[in-house]
């Protein structure tokens, strides 16, 4: 069977962030200005491939965390921070950077576009075709001109306030091109149509980002007995017709069956129905009896599963109080 639960955030936002800024650290730094002019030279990436990429990325970002009623204000800060290297991730804002940064625009928290960078790889190849013309077909060759890109992205939040790093994330995702023409020239031009993929892919990757920060509803699956007597087999139908409160009652009365092998698998069936109804306590204490007195290997890993669940939901607790604070 399968249940929906709700995830905490991969990153926890402190109640005290309110207002918050993103600003692009992308931009190469003069010292790294020969090395990424000539990976654009031999990658052929338009000069305002990479520019244009991160604004989109932040822009997409902007909208989805004004949409967070945590937070009274958002914004696009015009500082100019500068990466030394453009294909990784540079070495964290010092913090004395990260306070002048705040105090300047009286932010709490950075969220800051640390690394974005295309790198293109092309290949020509030529193949036999056939041209119409008014003279009849002639044969001629079609040149065809196959590109991969690599967009990567890479972000940072900095909570200026209690001086810690939040989160510190990257991603990376290909592009494939081909464009054909009856000369290279011809072909290569028609790659261009890259720039607006390579704006959507930052675009998706800022809004997905902004998921971060947000609790997420998932589909997890469950395993439980179906064979063990007569009861059993009855429960299993109830179940499988989603009447799992009558098939919990038959449960029940089979963990004082005089088999333990019966017995140990009611009380573990017994957990699957407690989780199902929100009681993850409960759920951990059918299982451990499921395992301690019955010797049940499958109650085991569930209540290591049930452990780990119940240290997410109390996380999901503070994240959600938090939220409720910052509203």
């Amino acid at each position: 069977m399968s249940l929906s639960v709700l995830e905490p955030a991969p990153v926890s936002i402190p109640p005290y962030i309110k207002r918050v800024a993103i600003v692009d650290r992308s931009v190469v730094a003069k010292q790294g200005k020969v090395v990424d002019i000539t990976d654009k030279i031999f990658s052929l990436e338009g000069a305002e491939l990479d520019k244009a990429g991160a604004a989109s990325g932040m822009n997409a970002l902007l909208l989805e965390l004004q949409r967070d009623t945590r937070f009274e204000s958002v914004e696009i800060i015009p500082e100019k921070l500068t990466t030394a290297n453009p294909a990784a991730f540079p070495s964290p804002l010092s913090w004395d950077k990260v306070d002048e940064i705040c105090r300047k625009y009286d932010i709490d928290a950075l969220f800051s576009l640390e690394l974005f960078d295309t790198d293109s790889k092309i290949s020509y190849a030529s193949h036999p075709t056939k041209i119409n013309t008014p003279l009849g077909q002639i044969p001629a060759l079609e040149h065809e001109a196959s590109m991969r890109t690599l967009v990567k992205m890479g972000w940072r939040i900095y909570d200026n306030r209690s001086k810690i790093l939040l989160d510190e994330f990257a991603v990376g995702e290909n592009l494939g091109y081909v464009g054909r023409g009856i000369n290279p020239v011809v072909a290569a031009n028609a790659l261009i149509t890259r720039k607006e993929a390579v704006k959507e892919v930052a675009s998706k990757s800022g809004e997905a980002y902004s998921m971060r920060i947000i609790p997420l509803w998932f589909r997890v699956s469950r395993d439980y007995y179906v064979r063990g007597n007569q009861n059993f087999s009855i429960a299993k139908r109830k179940a499988r017709t989603r009447n799992w409160n009558q098939a919990g009652d038959i449960w029940l009365q089979e963990t004082n069956h005089p088999k333990r092998k019966i017995a140990g698998r009611a009380c573990y069936n017994m957990a699957i129905i407690s989780e199902i109804n929100g009681d993850v306590d409960k759920a951990i204490e059918w299982a451990q009896q499921s395992y301690e007195n019955y010797n049940n290997k499958l109650a085991l890993r569930y209540v290591r599963v049930l452990q780990d669940r119940q240290y997410r939901m109390e996380l999901l607790k503070k994240q959600q109080l938090a939220a409720g604070e910052n509203n």
